[in-house]
């Protein structure tokens, strides 16, 4: 990788500032320019990827292309560009250059570059929820079936993506009552004795305690691979032949469970919304524009069926084609999953024949990109684009009516405009231990949960169950750390209004840390119940007056209870997870060289941690595994002066 020139030290002298109308274009790019022009002259003809950054090293924008020296040229003549992209070369004060080997390296590179640098200036995608997956385990002679999220093990094989968690849930339930494939860990299968619940209910076949045999069981797994690749009307017919078997031999009972497990495939097949006939692995990608807004609606399709659809609300500017906003979501959707064998766009893509090659590069087989203009195919792609505009359409009366919640806020507390962002804080514990501190964010699209926070309290000597002294050290540590990673508030991190759950304490600690910490522009406010703590009868106190309540029917109060809510179950949440946590732990772990064979032998011999931090040398030594240096070590470590 080459990167020319290197950034100096940060100065204020070198801080971007706005374009003003009316100076000469090529003034106003100012250094931005005089960068591109040397680092022009130093790149190669060849394919790879470039990366402008700003002074605080910053990603404005990753492009790719397949002559680096004269894609970096091209943004040279800056007067025929668009303004959004002279505000960018104006911006510009390094450029970072890596040389690929091919054009389709580049493209799966840039891909990778702005999911994970979010540049300002690229069309991004803003959503990073992970999908679930089915998984058949492998490694065993018994396979298990279960859902799944997260990166893939090899050796285990996954079906998906599913759009929901309701999806998998659905298509589970189908294949325990048809393929009756176990669910349950390794540990529990190894250690049952008798069936469990799902045989009762019919729902696994047991192979635990031996009621199936492995070549019996393992051909119920090739069945159920086969369904989830879609062949489920072979698997119909399969069964539909052993019903009749078992009937003429005159075992009924055995010929009515194929005929269970044949209806639950029929419920499957009968509620197919549209016909998917021919798509084995398909993604039905559509856009819809809008009023300066866009959605990307995505459709799974696995073996026939309909594996759900998920809605995206990408970033860009009004002057980006169609086509240009379906090539970055492609591109930065499948740089996260693996690409289906088809992909199905409601528009052409400028550089449709490099991206799939990308893919295929990513996915180690073919993978084809089309654009039907006619028969089923178009009806389905025609039926996603129906679902983007509905999508977006409910999105522009959420976000109407979630403005309108924010300008009554801004009435209420007196804000200079209307909040963008507000966070709101609150703590938890239970008799002091464990104590967390947690912030939610929301702003015009509703909560912004990747900018949710929280914080282990960390204060020494702090009173147990001491809310004040938490909530000092969680909005000192916030606020602290805005002042060094945005002084300059320019990354739209600095609150518009800071809620805290609790009275006029809590306001009084919190108007003390922003007076510590010198800020006097932020607006702080806190939210108490009311009389014998009823909901609809919360105070609200601001610095200067006295408190006050809104009407019971005030919709701002409704959503001020409801980002109130939020900030208690996210704090609750996070003191659970942290309690479970510590009920998982030890005293000996903090003992060094102690693993977890010899922790299994000491709470055996001894029966608790305090009884072996209680034993003598002596005691310690009679343990299997443990050395005379092992328990001297042991017995010092809970018997250390001081």
């Amino acid at each position: 990788m080459t990167s020319a020139p290197q950034p100096p030290d940060k100065t204020s002298a070198d801080a971007p500032h706005a374009l003003e109308p009316g100076a000469d274009i090529a003034d106003r790019a100012g250094k931005g320019l005089a960068v591109l022009t040397k680092v022009a002259a130093t790149l190669p003809g060849t394919p790879g990827v470039y990366r402008m950054l700003n002074t605080n090293g910053d990603a404005l924008y990753v492009g790719k292309a397949k002559n680096l020296r004269k894609r970096v040229s091209s943004y040279m003549r800056i007067k025929r560009m668009p303004m959004r992209l002279q505000r960018m070369v104006f911006e510009t004060h390094h450029v970072e250059i890596v040389v690929t080997h091919t054009e389709a390296e580049a493209l799966l590179l840039e891909s990778n570059l702005i999911k994970r640098l979010k540049p300002r200036y690229n069309i991004l995608l803003r959503d990073d929820k992970s999908f679930p997956y089915i998984m058949v385990t492998g490694g065993h002679s018994f396979p298990r079936i279960l859902k799944h999220r997260g990166g893939c093990v090899k050796g285990n094989e996954y079906f998906g993506p599913f759009a929901s968690t309701t999806a998998v849930n659905r298509t589970l339930t189908t294949l325990q009552k048809v393929f009756l494939l176990r669910s349950c860990t390794d540990a529990v299968f190894t250690n049952r004795t008798r069936p469990c619940l799902l045989h009762q209910i019919k729902r696994c076949s047991a192979p635990c305690v031996g009621k199936l045999q492995e070549a019996a069981y393992n051909d119920l797994v090739r069945q159920a691979r086969e369904f989830l690749h879609g062949d489920s009307r072979a698997i119909q017919n399969e069964l539909a032949k052993k019903m009749d078997t078992a009937s003429a031999a005159r075992e009924y009972e055995k010929a009515a469970q194929f005929r269970d497990r044949i209806r639950a495939l029929t419920v499957v097949q009968s509620h197919q919304d549209i016909n998917v006939s021919g798509m084995a692995e398909t993604d039905v990608i559509a856009l819809h524009r809008a009023g300066g807004q866009s959605c990307v609606q995505i459709f799974f399709f696995r073996g026939g069926q309909n594996f759900g659809n998920r809605a995206y609300f990408p970033s860009h500017v009004a002057e980006d084609s169609d086509g240009a906003i379906l090539e970055a979501f492609v591109g930065q959707f499948y740089a996260a999953y693996p690409p289906p064998k088809e992909i199905l766009l409601s528009a052409l893509i400028p550089n449709r024949a490099l991206v799939a090659d990308a893919l295929a590069i990513r996915a180690d087989r073919k993978v084809i990109i089309g654009t039907p203009e006619r028969g089923d195919r178009k009806k389905i792609v025609d039926h996603a684009t129906t679902n983007a505009r509905e999508a977006l359409l409910r999105r522009v009366a959420e976000n109407s009516a979630q403005r309108e919640l924010l300008e009554g806020t801004a009435e209420i507390f007196k804000l200079a405009a209307t909040p963008e962002r507000i966070e709101v804080y609150d703590n938890s514990h239970i008799s002091g231990t464990n104590m967390v501190g947690a912030m939610i964010v929301a702003g015009p699209a509703g909560p912004i949960k990747n900018a949710y926070r929280k914080f282990n309290i960390k204060t020494q000597g702090l009173a147990p169950g001491d809310d004040y002294g938490a909530m000092r050290e969680v909005l000192h540590r916030r606020f602290s750390r805005a002042q060094t990673e945005d002084p300059e508030r320019s990354q739209g991190q600095w609150p518009d209004l800071v809620l805290l759950d609790g009275g006029q304490g809590q306001l009084s600690v919190g108007l003390q840390v922003l007076a510590d910490l010198g800020i006097d522009d932020v607006t702080i406010a806190a939210i108490s119940k009311g009389p014998e703590r009823n909901a609809g009868r919360e105070q609200f106190h601001v610095p200067g007056q006295s408190p006050f309540m809104l009407p019971p029917n005030h919709p701002v109060l409704y959503f001020l209870q409801r980002l109130r809510d939020e900030a208690h179950r996210f704090a609750i949440t996070t003191h659970r997870a942290k309690r479970a946590k510590g009920m998982g732990q030890s005293t000996l772990d903090d003992v060094s060289g102690i693993g977890a064979s010899r922790k299994k032998a000491l709470l055996r011999h001894f029966g608790s941690a305090r009884a072996v931090a209680d034993a003598g040398i002596d005691d310690l030594r009679s343990v299997s595994g443990i050395s005379a240096a092992m328990a001297k070590k042991i017995y010092d470590h809970f018997h250390a002066e001081g």
